[in-house]
C-alpha cells in the first residue's frame, strides 16, 4: 500500500521533535533507513527546504512527506488481519471535501506513540481510490466524538485557517469528580510542557503549586475554556467545555488544576476513583475517560455554508449519567 503525498502542520505535540523521530512514530511500518533516504535525498521538506534528520520542529511548520509504500505483509503480521478487523466509522457528515466522523475512544487518530494504524490510516487503507485524505485536527486517544478531515487539500488549507483564525468552535461533554458551582466559568490559564521522569509527555499550568521537572526550553502557552454546568450530582458533575484555545490537554489540565478531575483521566484525574469505577459492574461502572467532542461549528471551506456537526454521546457513558441520574 503507498501512500499520497502529505502536507501537515506540525501541533504543539511535536514542537521541538527531531523530524527522524517525527517521521519514525508516523511510519513505524517502514524500515528507519529508508527514512533516513528520503530526508537525505531531499524529498521530505520543511517549510519548502530541504533538512538534516536532526532538524527540530517547530509547531506551525508545514512538513512535505513523499509517498511512501507500507509493507502489506509486515502490517499483516503486526496487525493481524486488517481487512477483517477494520472499524466500520459512524460518519456524521460527508461530501466531495469532508469527512467527518464519529471517532470511538480507545483509537488513536493516527499511527505514533506505540500505536502503528490509527483512525487516519484505516480511513486510507478503507478508502484505496481516495487520493487525498488528511486529517484537519486531532483527538486524544481516549477522547471521542466529532472528528474532521479533507478531502481535498483546498479544503485542508480552508479549514487549518479558519482553526488558526478562532472562526471555528468546539464543545465537549465533560464529567468530572465534584459539585460544581459556577453556572459559567471562564478559565484562563497559562499551560506549560514536561517530559515526565518515565519520559511521558505531560501539561501543567504554570506558576502552579506543583512545578514539574524537565522543563527547561518549554514556553508558556496561553489558554482558554469556557465551562457550562449541565447538571450537578452530589459527587460528579456534567459540563459544556467549549475550547477557545486548542492546547494540547488544556481541558483536562484546567479541570484538575481546580479541583474536578474528570473522571476516568488516567494522566491527570483521581486514579483511586477510577480503580473503584473500573471494577463496578454495570451502569455503575466505567472503564475509560469521560471526554467527548460532542460538537462543531465551522464554515464549510468550499461554500462557505456554516455546519453544525454533532455526535451524541456514547453508549457507556450516556448509561453512566442515566445511573447517576437514578
Amino acid at each position: 500500500m503507498k501512500t499520497e503525498v502529505i502536507n501537515e502542520i506540525i501541533s504543539e505535540d511535536s514542537n521541538n521533535q527531531r523530524i527522524d523521530n517525527f517521521l519514525f512514530k508516523r511510519f513505524r511500518n517502514i524500515p528507519k533507513s529508508h527514512i533516513y533516504q528520503l530526508l537525505r535525498s531531499g524529498q521530505v521538506r520543511v517549510n519548502g527546504k530541504r533538512i538534516v534528520f536532526h532538524h527540530r520542529l517547530v509547531s506551525g511548520d508545514s512538513v512535505r512527506i513523499p509517498p511512501v509504500t507500507l509493507n502489506a505483509t509486515r502490517l499483516s503480521k503486526q496487525h493481524g488481519n486488517k481487512r477483517q478487523q477494520f472499524f466500520s466509522f459512524r460518519i456524521l457528515f460527508e461530501d466531495e471535501a469532508l469527512l467527518v466522523i464519529d471517532k470511538p475512544s480507545g483509537m488513536a487518530v493516527h499511527g505514533g506513540s506505540g500505536v502503528s494504524f490509527g483512525v487516519i490510516e484505516q480511513l486510507r487503507a478503507q478508502r484505496a481510490n481516495q487520493k487525498f485524505l488528511e486529517l484537519v485536527h486531532r483527538l486524544d486517544r481516549e477522547t471521542s466524538g466529532v472528528l474532521c478531515l479533507a478531502k481535498k487539500r483546498s479544503a485542508l488549507v480552508a479549514l487549518h485557517q479558519q482553526i488558526a483564525s478562532g472562526q471555528t468552535e468546539k464543545h465537549y461533554q465533560v464529567l468530572v469528580k465534584g459539585r460544581w458551582a459556577n453556572a459559567k466559568q471562564h478559565v484562563k490559564l497559562p499551560l506549560i510542557k514536561f517530559v515526565t521522569d518515565e519520559g511521558e509527555r505531560r501539561v501543567s499550568v504554570a506558576g502552579g503549586k506543583r512545578k514539574p521537572k524537565n522543563m527547561a526550553g518549554s514556553k508558556e502557552m496561553a489558554s482558554h475554556t469556557i465551562f457550562t454546568l449541565q447538571k450537578a450530582w452530589q459527587d460528579y458533575s456534567l459540563l459544556d467545555a467549549e475550547l477557545k484555545t486548542g492546547r494540547t490537554h488544556q481541558i483536562r489540565v484546567h479541570l484538575a488544576h481546580l479541583g474536578y478531575p474528570i473522571v476516568g483521566d488516567d494522566k491527570y484525574g483521581d486514579f483511586a476513583l477510577n480503580k473503584r469505577l473500573a471494577r463496578a459492574s454495570g451502569d455503575s461502572g466505567l472503564s475509560r475517560m469521560f471526554l467527548h467532542a460532542s460538537s462543531m461549528r465551522i464554515k464549510h471551506p468550499l461554500t462557505g455554508q456554516v455546519l453544525k456537526l454533532t455526535a451524541p454521546l456514547p453508549a457507556d457513558l450516556q448509561a453512566f449519567i442515566n445511573h447517576l441520574g437514578c
